[in-house]
């Protein structure tokens, strides 16, 4: 049987001859797996599990048999000398790839798995270190016990492993200064654990989601204020189509004396779910700007003489029917309601209005021009493609998230309106550039480069669209509309069992760099900004960030390193470093 130990940027794939490569060794090399962190922190890495027959791989010390009949047990044991916690052990489950090759992604909450023969099987090892650890090394092992039917448990085989805990401390994930922006999609999510919209079982579901996103630090809460704003991301034009429409988070009605009548109560529910995870930085809504549209396939504007393509659906009490919107004043007057709620909530100043991906600026214009007349306290968010939108100044726009492309392309030009931009500036990437990424198939360390060029760019963050965008079958297939979306780009996670999901490796990446971006700042207060310096330069090779282009065709390989080890510089020289007295 093979064990061996990778670091955590590990992506096994199921190819030709995958197999190969550990036959030809029983081991990686003797001495001990090196992993360290800070405190309010965590390191981890990948075991590697493997036999030329088949067998039943348990990651707990429950009794177990295997339901086909006697077969090969093997359990894994994590333990570390000293350590007082228990590590968190995930076997990791396979997705296919567009190509259909299997990629290791899901993070599994099975206690056991059958692998076959000739199959490596990765499991997720890592450990925590809360604020109160003691900093030092740990050494600890990982053991394979194996035993078939009634006979004893034999030690198998065993890999050594280290473990540093810096001093340092980590903030709260609710108090990183990293700013992220991973949009949440409810509708998709009840439609998976197949609740109806805003009911008890659908929050209940989305307490274990924002939960996750906590842990990750992020700052904006969702919301859709009208009916599919994106208009289903177009689905109808796929040959096998999946329900992607989001729905309004507000409830409106119309009374039999024909007034309006609005029910935040959902929309303040959600709201109150995000503050109790720490995410309350910002309420970002959707629905009332830059409205996807495709008129010709009946997806356009309902609301004659409005500029823009919000759709308002509304109860009509005399008529028993479900009708929506159709006369402006109607429409401004379900604005200024919503304006009115966040004013008196005392929530106002968090609002921001998101566009998505606005092209022409003049439509644009006028688009937002109607809705400050309607709601002059709102301000605004846009995901951009290009620094004129910028440059030329959009009144009531505070915030602004250029695509990674026009980030770097255009970055002096960015730099140059930093000091106009009166609120966050962000980057975003989507379904370009195919480099860097955190696609399936994008290289593992790519997820982690995120924060990394966030610092190097000089914005406050990150931003993307995707956190559960699943497809109809998310675990069966997450390959959706290849053309275009590579998989992985609609997700970080999948829906898992009991209402909560399952973490991705892509997920655990991506933490690790936003850790990263988090001792960057620490260390730079502290005096260490050399330091921060060195393992960014060793890190990014490129001389000038315009070099970062994608239409320039570099090897992203000339410009950023794919190596774990230039990323985690950033730790291991704290652990080298002379004791600060």
């Amino acid at each position: 049987m093979y064990i061996g130990l990778k670091n955590m940027f590990h992506k096994e794939m199921r190819t030709w001859k995958g197999w190969s490569h550990y036959t030809q060794h029983e081991a990686d090399g003797n001495s001990p797996h090196e992993i360290a962190s800070c405190r309010r922190d965590s390191a981890a890495f990948q075991v590697l599990v493997a036999d030329d027959q088949p067998f039943l791989l348990t990651t707990r010390p429950d009794a177990l048999f295997w339901k086909g009949g006697a077969l090969r047990i093997a359990r894994i044991e994590v333990t570390a000398e000293g350590v007082h916690v228990q590590p968190e052990i995930k076997l990791v489950g396979f997705i296919e790839d567009d190509d259909g090759t299997p990629k290791a992604d899901l993070l599994l909450e099975d206690a056991h798995i059958h692998v076959q023969a000739r199959q490596v099987q990765p499991v997720w090892v890592e450990w925590h270190a809360d604020e109160k650890m003691k900093p030092g090394t740990y050494e600890g092992k990982v053991r394979i016990y194996t035993h078939t039917l009634f006979e004893d448990e034999q030690l198998t085989g065993e890999c050594d492993f280290r473990w540093t805990v810096l001093p340092e401390r980590l903030p709260e994930p609710r108090d990183y200064r990293f700013f992220l922006d991973l949009w949440q999609h409810s509708s998709n999510i009840a439609r998976k654990y197949h609740t109806g919209y805003w009911t008890e079982e659908h929050f209940s579901v989305l307490d274990g989601y924002l939960e996750s996103m906590a842990r990750l630090g992020q700052k904006a809460l969702t919301v859709i204020v009208s009916e599919i704003p994106w208009s289903g991301q177009f689905s109808h034009n796929d040959r096998e189509p999946s329900d992607l429409f989001e729905y309004s988070i507000v409830a409106v009605s119309r009374s039999a004396d024909g007034v309006f009548h609005y029910d935040f109560s959902a929309l303040n529910r959600y709201i109150a779910l995000g503050e109790k995870h720490g995410i309350c930085e910002e309420i970002e809504v959707f629905g009332l700007l830059n409205i996807w549209q495709e008129a010709e396939s009946g997806y356009g504007s309902v609301v004659e003489g409005a500029p823009d393509g919000v759709r308002v659906r509304y109860y009509d009490e005399a008529r028993g029917t479900y009708r929506f919107i159709r006369e402006e004043q109607d429409l401004k007057a379900y604005v200024e309601a919503l304006e009115q709620h966040f004013v008196t909530t005392g929530r106002i100043e968090r609002v921001r209005i998101l566009a998505d991906e606005p092209a022409e600026y003049d439509l644009f214009n006028r688009r937002l021009t109607w809705l400050r007349d309607a709601a002059p306290s709102f301000r605004y968010k846009v995901a951009i493609n290009h620094v004129e939108f910028v440059e030329k100044g959009l009144e009531g726009v505070s915030d602004y998230v250029p695509l990674f492309n026009c980030a770097v392309k255009e970055h002096q030009r960015l730099m140059d309106q930093r000091a106009s931009i009166e609120g966050k500036l962000l980057y975003y990437v989507c379904c370009n550039p195919a480099r860097p990424n955190t696609f399936l198939a994008s290289p593992p360390l790519e997820s982690r480069l995120i924060a990394w060029f966030a610092e190097r760019l000089g914005t406050d963050g990150f931003l993307r669209w995707n956190y559960t965008v699943w497809p109809d079958k998310p675990l069966e297939r997450i390959a959706y509309r290849s053309e275009i979306w590579k998989a992985g780009d609609t997700n970080f996670i999948y829906p898992g069992p009991l209402g909560k999901p399952l973490l991705s490796l892509r997920y655990k990446w991506l933490q690790r760099g936003i850790r990263d971006y988090e001792l960057m700042q620490i260390m730079k207060a502290e005096g260490k900004s050399a330091q921060v310096q060195a393992a960014l330069d060793r890190v990014f090779r490129y001389g000038d960030i315009q070099e970062c282009d994608p239409e320039l065709g570099a090897s992203p390989e000339a410009l950023y390193s794919l190596k774990a080890e230039d990323y985690d510089i950033l730790l291991f020289q704290l652990a080298t470093a002379p004791a600060q007295t």
